[in-house]
């Protein structure tokens, strides 16, 4: 049975928009600004682990084309993560929920472009182990409301922007989570991990 990972990078008041400051959003570039030495050096450890121990990525169309831009043709030193984590995103199976992309540029990408809740409740009976969830911030909320996620995981950076795009934006319900773990990663930044709590929507 596969367990639905989100993990996500996010500023302390939540903002999860252009985090490379690639995408023209004013506020963009937060990562590269407070990411650095001992912060650098264990965030990318964490992605690497987190990476190597999953079994598949689910991600929004839009998402998948971030990361097929950056990854594709760059190497892991350039993206600032290891090369273990660039070999394994790229070599993982990766299902890429869109009613309209029709020529995913990964070779390894299966496109979901049925009832949303069904295929990937599906994929949930055929992947065993995690499915990792990147970006994807309108298929998150989904994953969400329909109680498919089983697992969010936050590096939160020491900045607030003041606005942005937020990870829970326009969510039509209080969800309840359950702290499984908090840690200090280097100098600034907080590694959280919760479970989604079945069955007791607020």
């Amino acid at each position: 049975m596969g367990k639905i990972v989100i993990s996500s990078n996010v500023t302390l008041d939540g903002v999860v928009q252009d985090p490379d400051g690639e995408e023209g959003f004013a506020r963009g570039g937060w990562f590269h600004q407070f990411v650095a030495g001992k912060d650098l050096e264990d965030w990318v450890a964490r992605e690497t682990r987190e990476a190597l121990n999953a079994e598949a990525l689910l991600l929004g169309g839009r998402s998948s084309e971030w990361f097929a831009a950056r990854m594709l043709a760059r190497d892991g030193a350039d993206l600032r993560v290891s090369p273990e984590w660039a070999n394994r995103v790229r070599s993982m199976p990766k299902y890429i929920v869109s009613s309209t992309l029709e020529d995913p540029r990964w070779n390894n990408a299966t496109v979901l472009d049925g009832d949303v809740v069904q295929e990937i409740s599906e994929l949930k009976r055929k992947v065993d182990g995690e499915i990792l969830v990147y970006g994807s911030y309108r298929l998150v909320r989904t994953l969400m409301e329909q109680s498919l996620a089983d697992e969010l995981r936050l590096v939160v950076f020491p900045v607030v922007l003041g606005t942005g795009l937020r990870i829970f934006d326009e969510t039509s319900d209080r969800t309840p989570l359950r702290l499984v773990d908090t840690r200090k990663m280097g100098e600034g930044l907080v590694f959280h991990t919760y479970e989604f709590v079945r069955g007791q929507r607020l």
